[in-house]
């Protein structure tokens, strides 16, 4: 039987109760029986894996690795993920390199099935390296059966502390931050950006972007995420606007009053207007 994370209310409420209890919680979960038989099994097999078609052939080997990147609806697309893994990611062209979503980047280079002669599976360390992202996003996934907002929650006080870490331009940052549905949902909840967001031009994206983090962070450079407070900040603003658009769109008058202050229809043009209000 599996421990089911506690998460008593939703909202930044909730948020704070999971973080004072964070660490006991996922002890006892990655602790349970059905997670000790997963990682068992993975570590037992995932040494004798030397193909990208051996991995995809064995669901429950796959169904580890998918998650430890949090890419487990993939599971039952097979043929995408063969290919995304034989490709490698040493050629530009590769498929990983063209998918917007860098996850499957990152999959695809821990591998290193199309890589490298001897894929990265033979290498001592590997299985402790993918257990350990594994049992962190299944916490989160587990959270999330309880409550979608605290796992994208914890997945960007994750997510964004890595990122804000690299030696690369801010620009770059806020693209990888585009790239990735899970910190985009977080971001333009956040923001208060409607939906259809990202239909406008990436370069006009990236400017409202700025002027939003600017505005509601005090900073337009992720690297400053490697703060804990901006980070405590962002999703801080972004559970209460959540908490927020779920009540106001729970009641009919609620649901007017959100689709007055968003426009109806038009050009990406006039929706850029209308966010630099």
């Amino acid at each position: 039987m599996s421990y089911t994370p506690v998460v008593p209310v939703g909202g930044y409420a909730g948020w704070k109760f999971l973080s004072r209890t964070r660490a006991a919680q996922a002890t006892a979960f990655t602790g349970s029986p059905s997670v000790q038989r997963e990682e068992s099994y993975f570590r037992t097999k995932i040494g004798s894996v030397r193909t990208a078609n051996e991995l995809v052939s064995d669901r429950r080997l796959l169904s580890v690795a998918l998650r430890a990147f949090g890419l487990e609806g993939d599971i039952e697309n097979k043929a995408f993920i063969r290919k995304v893994l034989s490709d490698g990611t040493l050629d530009p062209k590769a498929l990983a390199h063209r998918l917007a979503d860098k996850r499957y980047l990152e999959l695809s280079k821990a591998f290193g099935f199309g890589d490298f002669s001897t894929p990265r599976t033979q290498l001592s360390d590997f299985a402790d390296k993918i257990l350990a992202a594994y049992e962190t996003r299944s916490f989160e996934a587990a959270v999330g059966e309880r409550n979608g907002d605290m796992r994208l929650a914890l997945n960007a006080q994750r997510e964004l502390a890595t990122l804000a870490g690299k030696s690369t331009s801010a620009d770059t940052k806020w693209f990888a931050i585009m790239g990735s549905p899970p910190l985009r949902k977080v971001f333009e909840t956040a923001f208060g950006l409607p939906s259809r967001f990202a239909a406008i031009d990436i370069d006009q994206q990236l400017t409202v972007f700025k002027d939003r983090a600017q505005r509601f962070l005090g900073t337009s450079d992720p690297a400053a995420l490697a703060d804990p407070q901006k980070v405590e900040d962002l999703v801080r603003l972004f559970l209460l606007r959540s908490e927020s658009t779920s009540s106001a769109t729970s009641t009919g008058t609620g649901a007017t009053a959100l689709a007055l202050l968003q426009p109806a229809t038009g050009s990406s043009a006039r929706l850029l207007q209308s966010l630099a209000k």
